[in-house]
């Protein structure tokens, strides 16, 4: 990349992870919100949450796909072109510990939603079953 493009890229690139982290922060909101009322002896409206799990699903995948698009043109870069921006490698460290966060979350929300008889053993996904750190290794593995 010539030096007029990368400060460019690295504006877009800023504003494309704040995007996904704001993102990442409904969807944490989603899960925390869910699982307070499922930790609780109240009634659970599953309803409004496979919803406003519906509605972010959508944009998340979208925002993943071309997050992983920025991610690899990111690491195509030289290291020293790379640690001259920190700003990014700050964005990328908070998108990846908001999922991480949203996986470990949605993982016990699972749990109570079995606990309570809401959802059949079968329709868990395989990844449930999994250590709670699994997630933690898988993005520790594929960090900057």
């Amino acid at each position: 990349m010539t030096d007029a493009v990368f400060p460019s890229f690295v504006a877009e690139l800023s504003a494309h992870l704040r995007g996904f982290l704001s993102l990442c922060e409904q969807t944490l909101g989603l899960v925390t919100v869910e699982n307070h009322v499922l930790a609780g002896a109240g009634d659970y409206q599953g309803f409004e949450f496979y919803q406003g799990r519906k509605a972010l699903l959508l944009r998340l995948d979208e925002a993943l796909n071309l997050l992983r698009t920025w991610r690899q043109a990111w690491q195509r870069l030289d290291a020293g072109e790379r640690a001259r921006y920190a700003e990014v490698k700050q964005l990328l460290q908070a998108v990846q510990d908001s999922l991480v966060k949203i996986l470990v979350l949605d993982r016990e929300n699972q749990q109570g939603l079995l606990r309570r008889g809401l959802v059949p053993a079968r329709h868990v996904p395989a990844f449930a079953g999994r250590a709670p750190l699994h997630a933690a290794r898988v993005y520790k593995r594929h960090s900057p």
